[in-house]
């Protein structure tokens, strides 16, 4: 298993440094024909949204297809694919940012019974409170 850090994802998906972008993708083809697997921890899909949304700015559906490109590739591993796919849900039907959405979905899946927060974008999405 290799990991990879939030600038060679930025790389594979935006390919805007082509000799980077050639570097990343090479990367992760051999990661494949060596039938290994790359982990993309929390903290970097969380600096991935942000890179993408205030360096590219890549609108919401955008950072959404990314990550879910992701997911869809086998060569990715999370630190826990079925909390992620849960934040997504919610950030899909949300004003709110991936990564408050991934916060709240990580302390349910901990046991907590809610995530309190000031973001009033949250309002109304499960496992998730307003502290008002």
């Amino acid at each position: 298993m290799i990991a990879v850090d939030t600038n060679v994802l930025v790389r594979l998906i935006v390919a805007d440094d082509p000799a980077q972008a050639a570097l990343a993708r090479r990367l992760i083809e051999t990661t494949i024909e060596e039938a290994g697997v790359c982990f993309v921890s929390d903290p970097v899909l969380c600096e991935l949204e942000w890179v993408l949304a205030s360096c590219y700015r890549a609108r919401k559906k955008e950072v959404e297809a990314a990550v879910r490109g992701l997911l869809e590739n086998a060569v990715f591993v999370f630190e826990d694919r079925t909390t992620l796919l849960s934040a997504i849900d919610s950030y899909h039907r949300s004003r709110a940012d991936l990564s408050d959405h991934l916060i709240g979905a990580k302390a349910h899946a901990f046991g907590a019974n809610t995530t309190w927060t000031f973001d009033r974008a949250l309002r109304g999405y499960p496992g998730l409170s307003i502290l008002e």
